[in-house]
């Protein structure tokens, strides 16, 4: 659990030191996530940041993620960007429910962190212990069983593999996104079983 948690922190350093050089363009440009620019992007993840009463609370108020996700990122919309970065910056090293199941947190935030870099263009080299744990335990509320079911998963650039059935094949990174239901990976994957995958994302 202490060495997910140590992933899960510098997967958020790695982004906030990201987030520090953003110009206001940047902010304002839609990212992977649809309907959600990069700043609604790190409104989600500064609230999932919340203490964990507060989060069950939205959770039971919602009913839904999808619903409690509107909810949270309605309420950063009304945040400058420089008061979302302080909550950021300020809530990484918090007790909130990322640090209670840091396996969903880094999940979820690995993800993300493409979701904004992808549209800049700013890639990066994922270490691979993050890309690892997050390609053998996805984000649950990405729905990743639907999308991976009957498929065999295999990374070229990382020692991961995964199910049994026609394959999917390509670097972690993109296997990550695809799983998640990022269709924009889809043509950077070989394999046969890639036109039943691009039916599911």
């Amino acid at each position: 659990m202490n060495e997910v948690r140590r992933l899960v922190a510098e997967e958020y350093a790695d982004l906030l030191a990201l987030l520090r050089g953003l110009t206001d363009e940047q902010w304002r440009t839609p990212s992977l996530c649809a309907g959600w620019r990069v700043r609604d992007v790190v409104g989600h993840l500064v609230f999932n940041m919340l203490p964990v009463p507060a989060y069950v609370g939205a959770a039971l108020r919602h009913r839904s993620a999808d619903r409690i996700n509107a909810h949270l990122v309605g309420r950063a919309a009304e945040l400058s960007t420089g008061q979302l970065l302080d909550r950021f910056e300020s809530w990484v090293d918090g007790r909130h429910l990322g640090w209670l199941l840091p396996w969903l947190a880094l999940a979820d935030v690995l993800v993300h962190q493409q979701d904004i870099r992808r549209p800049l263009g700013l890639s990066r080299p994922i270490p691979a212990e993050r890309l690892v744990q997050t390609l053998r335990r996805p984000d649950p509320f990405a729905q990743p069983g639907r999308r991976m079911r009957g498929l065999r998963f295999e990374a070229t650039d990382v020692p991961w593999s995964s199910g049994a059935g026609p394959l999917v094949r390509g670097c972690g990174e993109a296997l990550a996104l695809a799983v998640a239901g990022r269709a924009v990976v889809l043509d950077e994957l070989t394999g046969d079983g890639v036109t039943v995958l691009r039916g599911r994302v």
